[in-house]
């Protein structure tokens, strides 16, 4: 048997790392790999055991490892800190949840609004054109309530959890109401300033719709917020993380949680499956709204993922608390089509626009949801991650363009 030479050309090289030659000498140019000259003077060639070394280095994850306590899914469950999150929707407060998030402890805490920060929340966006969804204007409120908190920067996990608890209520205050054009605001008077009563779900709903609540109303937006709360680690709660590897303040790890959410393909999903679901309920066969939506190539919203193989838990929830209504009868025929069609199940948020649908609330009502109930997930995880080592999201990017000329 003839031995494998000990060492490989660029070509080679570019094959075994499943790479263009190009990144190869890039590699080179970072100090990655070493070259030698052949003896013909032409091309490089490169020792076999460093090239296989860095293959090797390369298949490591290129983040580390996320040690956390607080979310568990497996086998079709969702645990929140050894909790059935879907038990606890039926029977918890989200002010209950967001207190097992923060401290492990399940306790009713108050979620109460600062006056000043809600009048300063409500005059920055106020100028924001009509068409801002209330995400847009979250984002504003965060950014401006940071620069008005000169306390921060104290991340200890005491001064986090209190500044975490009054900006939720305050990012809850400072949206507008459903029945009021979007620069008006907070339903009071002029020159009051009486602290709104009742949960976060009783004060976010009028923000949502005009339709009059229930109390069943009220309890199927708290589960929402429960279920929503946090999802392990997704794309906005790593954002979350990293900005708090940097020991960014809490006002910045929400930030860079409602930044990520921003995207289509999360925060803002239930509101691509809102149009599909209102769409087949116009049509006396659903099949044509799937078939239009196939036929453009793109994926159909609402359904699958990758976590739940055999169906989201909080789908399955939402729709069972939602009971028998128009919006869930037309999910539910949806749901029977792509069942038998792909095997594809539906997730929570073809459940959230049915939620959102059926109340009169905006498509982006179940985006404002998502946010003021992850908002709890981040600061959950920024609390742990400001007890690790700072700065310990550092992948190295692979230049993949041709080296710079010696």
């Amino acid at each position: 048997m003839t031995a494998e030479p000990p060492r490989l050309t660029t070509a080679e090289v570019a094959q075994r790392l499943g790479v263009r030659p190009a990144t190869v000498y890039a590699y080179v140019s970072r100090g990655l790999l070493s070259s030698h000259r052949n003896a013909s003077g032409k091309g490089s060639l490169f020792d076999r055991a460093e090239v296989d070394n860095f293959l090797a280095a390369r298949k490591q994850p290129i983040l580390p490892g996320i040690q956390t306590g607080i979310t568990l899914i497996r086998n079709g469950t969702l645990q929140y800190r050894g909790h059935d999150a879907i038990q606890l929707a039926s029977v918890a407060s989200f002010e209950e949840i967001v207190e097992l998030l923060w401290t492990g402890t399940r306790a009713y805490v108050a979620l109460p609004p600062d006056e000043t920060q809600r009048r300063l929340a409500e005059a920055v966006i106020a100028p924001l054109p009509a068409i801002a969804r209330h995400t847009d204007r979250l984002r504003v409120a965060v950014a401006a309530l940071a620069a008005g908190d000169p306390l921060r920067f104290d991340t200890t996990p005491a001064a986090v959890t209190a500044t975490a608890r009054t900006l939720l209520g305050t990012m809850v205050a400072a949206l507008p109401h459903a029945t009021q054009p979007a620069g008006k605001h907070g339903g009071q008077s002029a020159g009051k300033t009486a602290q709104p009563a009742g949960t976060i779900a009783e004060r976010l709903w009028p923000r949502l719709t005009a339709h009059e609540p229930t109390p069943k109303d009220h309890s199927l937006l708290n589960a929402a917020l429960i279920l929503l709360a946090d999802h392990d680690i997704a794309a906005s709660t790593l954002a979350a993380r990293v900005a708090a590897s940097t020991r960014a303040n809490p006002y910045a790890v929400v930030g860079a949680g409602l930044a990520a959410l921003d995207g289509p393909l999360h925060g803002a999903a239930s509101s691509l499956a809102y149009p599909l679901l209102a769409e087949s309920m116009s049509r006396p066969d659903p099949i044509g709204t799937i078939a239009d939506k196939l036929r453009s190539g793109d994926p159909v919203p609402g359904f699958g993922h990758r976590l739940y193989p055999g169906g989201d838990p909080r789908a399955t929830a939402l729709f069972a608390m939602l009971g028998d209504t128009r919006a869930r009868d037309a999910a539910e025929r949806l749901v029977d089509i792509m069942r038998t069609r792909s095997g594809l199940r539906p997730n929570v948020d073809l459940a959230l626009a049915a939620l959102t649908m059926e109340h009169g609330m905006p498509a982006e009502a179940g985006e404002t949801i998502f946010a003021i109930a992850r908002t709890a997930g981040w600061i959950a995880h920024a609390l742990e991650e400001y007890g690790d080592r700072p700065l310990r999201f550092r992948p190295s990017g692979e230049y993949a363009t041709p080296a710079p000329a010696p």
